[in-house]
């Protein structure tokens, strides 16, 4: 009699259920097809190598300092050594300061990043959810990120209507 109330709550509950749809999409392949992303990829990166190089000519700056500071150590006084020692942890810190500034986690790269790529994310973001709504689908993975993916049947790709749905062409990649 116990096996026989276990038997029917399970079938019920088999029966019950209804089966969950996946989608997956490809984040890279939508995002290659995104002309503003590229256009906004491409800004950042110029933004990024100016960054750097006037990080890179601070940096040098410092060493140069530093070697003329070795380089005259012997000859300078006490009270001159220790004012090139200051003057030289000061250049350091500054030089740290602004790379932190240009490239740290709440550096200017970063906002201007978030400013000009999350636009773009929350378009795909709308049309995937749009997808899913329209469709029923329970979940829709982005195989580009954790978890991994160890197989996706291409007939749930949902990347090609999520290009679709901003309007844009798939298949063919903005240059």
């Amino acid at each position: 009699m116990k096996r026989l109330g276990i038997l029917l709550v399970l079938l019920a509950l088999a029966f019950g259920l209804k089966a969950q749809k996946m989608g997956f999409v490809d984040s890279e392949y939508i995002l290659k097809h995104v002309p503003e992303y590229i256009t906004a990829q491409k800004a950042i990166n110029n933004l990024s190598d100016q960054y750097k190089k006037d990080v890179d000519a601070r940096f040098q700056d410092l060493d140069r300092a530093y070697k003329a500071y070795q380089k005259d150590q012997v000859l300078l006084s006490d009270d001159m050594r220790k004012k090139r020692e200051d003057d030289i942890v000061a250049k350091e810190k500054a030089a740290k300061d602004f790379q932190k500034q240009k490239f740290g986690p709440e550096g200017e790269l970063f906002k201007n990043r978030e400013a000009l790529i999350k636009p773009i994310q929350d378009r795909i973001y709308k049309a995937i959810q749009s997808i899913a709504e329209e469709g029923d689908y329970a979940i829709i993975f982005d195989k580009n990120t954790e978890p991994t993916m160890l197989y996706a049947s291409p007939r749930y790709d949902k990347s090609n209507d999520v290009i679709l749905k901003m309007g844009l062409k798939p298949g063919v990649f903005a240059k």
